[in-house]
């Protein structure tokens, strides 16, 4: 049995959960998500919890036990809490500003890079060098952040570029002048 699947999935106060014609709808305060999920997968609604089971012992049918457990437990964070990535931009002169659903970021090209949000996903700039997505779809937030990530990626001499916050850098040493015999 799947250590992931077979746990069940608390719907928090405020948060509605339909079931019907293989579509998982979770309405909340933030918004409502839709899911299709396989025939081969079972879910159930009972007591304020979601139950996920499979209908065999199939490689397939294991592998998407947990898989649909984790997308519709996502999915509920998502309406009731919402997800944040926060990315950092390091580097002189680098900078972000946000005008509507336009990120404008100045990463040292010639040129600025614009990124307009997809629908269902919000950009906030805490200061010049700080830019926090946030949205309601895990899967969204991520695929954006990685895009703005994307632009600039950090070198790994001077550290300069877009990271995420907690992610770990790792400085590269320069060369060494004069340290060879001719």
């Amino acid at each position: 049995m799947s250590r992931i699947g077979k746990m069940p999935i608390n719907i928090p106060n405020g948060v509605k959960v339909e079931i019907a014609n293989n579509i998982v709808t979770a309405t909340g305060p933030l918004g409502t998500l839709n899911l299709n999920y396989d025939k081969r997968i079972t879910i159930k609604q009972e007591n304020n919890q979601i139950l996920v089971s499979r209908s065999s012992d199939d490689k397939l049918d294991r592998s998407m036990h947990g898989l649909y457990r984790a997308l519709i437990n996502n999915m509920v964070v998502g309406v009731s809490e919402g997800y944040k990535k926060t990315l950092v931009i390091s580097g002189v002169g680098y900078r972000a500003t946000v005008n509507g659903n336009k990120l404008t970021l100045n990463l040292g090209f010639s040129h600025p890079c614009e990124v307009v949000a997809p629908e269902g996903i919000k950009f906030e700039t805490k200061d010049a060098n700080t830019i926090v997505v946030s949205g309601i779809n895990k899967e969204l937030v991520g695929e954006v952040a990685a895009k703005i990530r994307s632009l600039r990626p950090v070198e790994p001499y001077h550290l300069y570029g877009v990271h995420y916050s907690d992610e770990k850098l790792t400085k590269k040493e320069g060369k060494k002048a004069g340290s060879g015999k001719k």
